[in-house]
């Protein structure tokens, strides 16, 4: 059996997330995953969690990882499915099967861009949806979570 981790989120980043800071800065901006990891354990910090940082380019791990945090029940997942988001009802089915309280995260504007991102699987399988905010959105992921969990920021 897994050991559990009860003070613990999930952060999960999907394909191409491995290419921030050089994948097409114009849109992603030059923060890196190291930089949004690093944002995300001080951001859960704050709360008394841990965030436990996961990528992956491949569904069926990301699948997995969601499966995980069920199984060492975590308190929530902050995810971003980068393109996955549009396409995978794997991934949709998956975090409904879990039933841990999820919030979906785009570095950028989804609904700006190309008509086939306008839709998000993933953000229908989550209880909040943030995109836009470049990594800012990760911060404010976790902080959304904390409040629906009524975890307060430790003094």
């Amino acid at each position: 059996m897994a050991e559990p981790a009860t003070d613990t989120i999930l952060v999960l980043n999907g394909p191409n997330l491995n290419m921030l800071g050089t994948r097409e800065p114009e849109k992603y901006g030059h923060a890196t995953l190291a930089d949004v990891e690093a944002l995300c354990r001080e951001t859960a910090a704050t709360f008394g969690l841990k965030a436990d940082c996961r990528q992956s380019n491949r569904e069926g791990e990301l699948i997995d990882f969601i499966h995980e945090a069920h199984a060492r029940k975590m308190k929530g997942i902050i995810i971003n499915a980068g393109g996955y988001s549009h396409t995978s009802i794997a991934l949709h089915d998956a975090l409904l099967a879990v039933q841990i309280p999820t919030v979906e995260v785009h570095v950028t504007n989804i609904h700006a861009r190309e008509s086939f991102r306008h839709h998000s699987y993933t953000a229908r399988a989550a209880f909040a949806s943030l995109c836009g905010f470049g990594i800012e959105g990760y911060r404010l992921a976790i902080q959304g979570l904390a409040a629906k969990l009524a975890i307060k920021p430790k003094a």
